[in-house]
């Protein structure tokens, strides 16, 4: 396999200015006789925030793999930068089962750990060539010997430790766990989950320890594939701020199309094997490729009529027939040939799920009612208080993080799982349809066609083919075993099955995962259209946005209630924290203001404080130091001894202070 990787590309960028990381040249890949991508060529420079798009299968994983040298290529060059350092997520995967969440977060800054165990070393090393030192001293007094070299070798010690503290420090040896604490809190861990062990976590919670272990890493280039998955929308906007603030570059693979317009500012597209780079994050590039597949489409029309006039008139001179048109008719044909050399066929409209969902008439106006519903398990509250309205034709979605019970509500109003207090009432006439985000709905060992067939008899053969072929199964696809379907496959394979069932009322559960971006619009635009009435849970706030008459936010004490888009629910929640702060504000006496303020004094006083103290042990320590490898210490034992615990006592309050000092600036 062709494997040609030039490193030392030339840098520039000693003034701030841009420099290339990584540029692929005409890279082709291919399994077997399979076209997987070819001639893709791109460029990252430091700074770069690339979203990378393209449907379900179209290569973007495997070009990311052949970045990453985890993959042969087959044609083309990759020019690597010899300052890249790419951080991938399968790089970074949980090896250690007995580790904890914290403890294997901390294992990227493997260098400070070990630099940890070598200072800790180096200052045992210290102390007992210290007492070797003055012990040997002491004998060559007796002796009237000339002293030995410990002295000297003391001193390399101490050196040696003043160097390893300053790499230390240069690393961030004294931030690196406090940032490892805030990405662990920030993607979604709670403070009692950080002491979980690795063996004890769920699919989940390891996903999102793999995506901090890559953010935590030192690289200059992160290639991001899915990073939202499993992340509640709290989590999603701590990742967005902490990409937004990252000094590196990225290439972020996602079908999260809010994610992407906030993130990016230029995206790469993967379609029919083929890459195209537009400027702009994922609306621009929408809006950027509609404007070009148009002016394609105008010039290859025009280029067709010009050759169609052209090759008129070549059959009205061939039927005159004199020499002159001979003439004439080469002269023609060279420009059509010309013309057809330079035509550019627009790309086909990739295809498309079009597809709408049945409703049966009849049913209340009220839909589903709830009253102080509450749900715990073994003593351990869940929720409670949710009140929640659902009228007839109504798009309502639920929206809350991770672990708050989202899912078991729908179960409760399912019939799926017990209340534990409350009440709700659902509208007579109404026919549920659901859709569950595990797949658990269509676990089954037979085919495609024959689980469809099997769930409609009625339905014809051709019926079947025709209604899979509206999610993309065709041909011998239609044969593929349930049990061997990608997550995106059964998820298209479910909502066939919905929309086959005839209903009026959707109870769907993050029903765009697993979704390419394709598939999502065009589950928006059958939504938009369904006549009945939804209930939802979803993170993706693109989808929201487009749907939502009304939000409902689920919280462990209730439920409130928002009635517009995404939008609208997320200006509210802005407004309600200002107007919380302002109220808490209002409300804090001058005298607790004044002792709010006399707490920050302190507080700046104290880190003040603590400077000048670890500064002042630090010149203590050096002269002390200096002091032991003296001849006169040397000489003395007992001195040397004082000394020695001397300075481990000052180093032991010099790492209380810095202890101190790094939770106060927390």
């Amino acid at each position: 396999m062709y494997t040609k990787i030039k490193e030392n590309v030339t840098m520039y960028g000693d003034r701030g200015e841009k420099m290339a990381l990584l540029s692929l040249s005409n890279v082709s890949k291919s399994f077997a006789d399979k076209l997987i991508f070819e001639n893709v060529s791109f460029n990252i420079e430091n700074n770069h925030r690339l979203g990378f798009v393209g449907i379900n299968g179209s290569g973007k994983t495997t070009l990311f793999k052949v970045i990453c040298d985890e993959l042969d290529y087959d044609s083309g060059e990759i020019f690597k930068n010899k300052a890249l350092k790419i951080g991938y997520v399968e790089q970074f995967t949980l090896k250690d089962s007995s580790l904890t969440v914290f403890e294997e977060l901390l294992t990227i800054k493997q260098y400070l750990l070990d630099l940890e165990k070598d200072i800790e070393e180096t200052q045992n090393q210290i102390e007992l060539k210290s007492q070797e030192a003055a012990i040997n001293a002491s004998i060559s007094q007796i002796k009237g010997n000339a002293s030995s070299n410990n002295s000297r070798e003391l001193e390399e010690l101490i050196n040696k430790k003043h160097n390893l503290e300053s790499m230390y420090e240069s690393g961030g040896g004294y931030t690196y766990k406090s940032i490892a604490h805030s990405t662990l809190i920030g993607l979604g861990f709670e403070e009692k989950e950080l002491d979980l062990k690795i063996q004890n976590l769920s699919g989940g919670q390891k996903t999102k320890l793999t995506l901090a272990k890559l953010l935590f890493s030192n690289s200059n280039l992160l290639l991001l594939d899915e990073p939202t998955n499993n992340l509640d929308i709290n989590a999603i906007e701590w990742l967005e701020n902490f990409l937004m603030n990252y000094k590196g570059s990225y290439i972020v693979i996602s079908h999260d199309r809010y994610f992407l317009d906030k993130v990016t500012t230029e995206t790469i597209e993967l379609e029919s094997h083929h890459v195209t780079v537009y400027s702009g994050n994922y609306s621009k590039y929408v809006m950027l490729k509609a404007e070009k597949n148009k002016t394609l489409e105008k010039k290859y029309e025009q280029t067709q009529k010009e050759i169609n006039r052209l090759e008129k008139v070549i059959d009205q001179q061939r039927r005159w027939n004199q020499e002159h048109n001979y003439v004439t008719i080469r002269s023609k044909q060279k420009s059509i040939d010309r013309l057809e050399n330079s035509l550019v066929k627009p790309d086909e409209e990739m295809e498309k799920m079009k597809f709408h969902f049945k409703v049966v008439a009849g049913g209340n106006r009220e839909v589903l009612v709830t009253k102080d519903l509450a749900k715990s398990f073994e003593h351990k509250k869940l929720f409670e208080n949710v009140n929640i309205n659902v009228l007839k034709q109504e798009k309502v979605f639920i929206v809350g993080p991770n672990g708050c019970g989202k899912t078991t509500f729908l179960n409760i109003i399912l019939g799926k799982e017990p209340k534990t207090s409350g009440e709700f009432l659902i509208g007579s006439n109404q026919k549920i349809a659901y859709y569950s985000q595990t797949g658990d709905e269509i676990s089954s060992n037979q085919t495609i066609f024959d689980y469809i067939a099997t769930l409609h008899p009625t339905m014809t053969n051709t019926e079947i083919r025709s209604a899979l072929a509206i999610f993309l199964f065709k041909g011998d696809s239609v044969f593929k075993e349930i049990k061997d379907l990608s997550g995106g496959e059964k998820a298209r394979i479910a909502l066939l099955t919905i929309m086959l069932s005839e209903s009026n009322f959707l109870i769907l559960d993050e029903p765009t995962n697993h979704l390419d971006i394709l598939s999502r619009e065009a589950l928006e635009d059958a939504l938009l259209n369904y006549e009945g009435t939804m209930l939802i849970v979803s993170h993706d706030r693109y989808f929201i946005n487009k749907l939502a008459d009304k939000i409902y936010k689920i919280e462990k004490d209730g439920s409130k209630e928002y009635k517009g888009n995404y939008d609208f629910y997320i200006q509210n929640e802005m407004n309600s924290q200002v107007e919380k702060k302002e109220v808490k504000e209002k409300n804090v006496s001058y005298k607790e203001k004044k002792e709010k303020e006399a707490q920050e004094r302190k507080k700046q006083n104290r880190i003040k404080k603590l400077e000048e103290e670890i500064s002042k042990n630090e010149e203590e320590i050096s002269r002390l130091e200096e002091l032991s490898l003296s001849p006169e210490v040397g000489a003395d034992y007992e001195k040397a001894m004082e000394i020695t615990n001397l300075i481990a006592e000052l180093k032991a309050k010099n790492d209380e202070m810095m202890a101190e000092w790094s939770t106060l600036n927390e």
